[in-house]
């Protein structure tokens, strides 16, 4: 569990790290340098699900060995289904990262919303739900192995 007090704000108790796939831990359908290590870094803390509509059909192959849970969504109603499963959860307990429009739920909902802008930019509603936005993966997950830069970002 990642545990982090933020002044003026909440106390964080993160279980469960939800990631979109396309544009967030990928471009192009290729995993983003750098995104093993830091999930491998991050596996003992929480547990990692990868929920997508894996548009390039690469997630599968691409995530082999990774230490995550990988969950393929229909292409219907994909805003809805990636909000219900941070509910099913429990939102309360977790960090969810996305860059597209239909991250936007999911990321209002969790304790945590992070937003990042790479290749494919990201949906302003996107933004907009975000507690905050990085400019990649890579800084968006080491703010979960180093939850004082939260402190940093979110306090009052």
């Amino acid at each position: 569990m990642v545990e982090v007090s933020i002044p003026g704000h909440k106390v964080l108790r993160l279980s469960h790290l939800v990631l979109d796939y396309n544009g967030t831990l990928a471009v192009d359908g290729e995993v983003v340098d750098g995104v093993r290590e830091a999930l491998d870094a991050l596996a003992g803390q929480v547990r990692i699900h990868v929920v997508t509509a894996d548009t390039f059909g690469k997630a599968a192959s691409r995530l082999e060995g990774f230490p995550c849970e990988l969950v393929v969504l229909s292409t219907e109603d994909q805003a809805l289904a990636k909000r219900e499963y941070v509910e099913r959860l429990g939102a309360g307990g977790v960090a969810a990262v996305g860059n597209g429009r239909n991250d936007r739920l999911m990321l209002a909902d969790a304790a945590l919303g992070v937003a990042v802008v790479q290749g494919e930019g990201a949906a302003v509603e996107t933004l907009l739900a975000a507690d905050l936005v990085c400019p990649n993966i890579v800084p968006a997950l080491e703010l979960l192995a180093n939850p004082l830069r939260l402190v940093a970002t979110l306090r009052s």
